[in-house]
């Protein structure tokens, strides 16, 4: 049974470039949010084995969802997907629980080497 996935990201180009990705590498996309707001209503009804989260989301920071999924859902496995490269913010994200960062823009091997890494894990 493939692996369960929710994405959050503010820009529908994202969502279905990795979309189109993940389900390349065997994943299933199960939701798929633009706002945090949007993202907390699907986590009251799903639980993905991993979600792929945006930092910058129009109405929250993508940091302070990582907090909230980490205590409703803490087997899920979270990966910051975000174009801000700054190691401060990866080492936040990293410590509140993230299990991975990916940087945009990404590409097919930079997506499977991530999941690779967290099916080691």
């Amino acid at each position: 049974m493939p692996q369960t996935v929710m994405i959050v990201d503010d820009a529908l180009f994202i969502r279905t470039v990795l979309r189109n990705m993940l389900e390349d590498c065997g994943y299933h996309t199960i939701a798929e949010a633009g706002t945090a707001l949007e993202a907390q209503r699907y986590l009251h009804t799903i639980s993905p084995d991993l979600i792929f989260l945006d930092i910058i989301l129009p109405d929250a920071n993508g940091i302070e969802i990582l907090d909230d999924i980490r205590c409703s859902l803490p087997a899920t496995k979270v990966i910051i997907c975000s174009s801000i490269s700054q190691e401060q913010t990866i080492q936040k994200a990293l410590q509140h629980g993230a299990a991975a960062y990916l940087q945009k823009p990404f590409t097919q091997e930079t997506v499977a080497a991530v999941l690779r890494q967290l099916e080691a894990s």
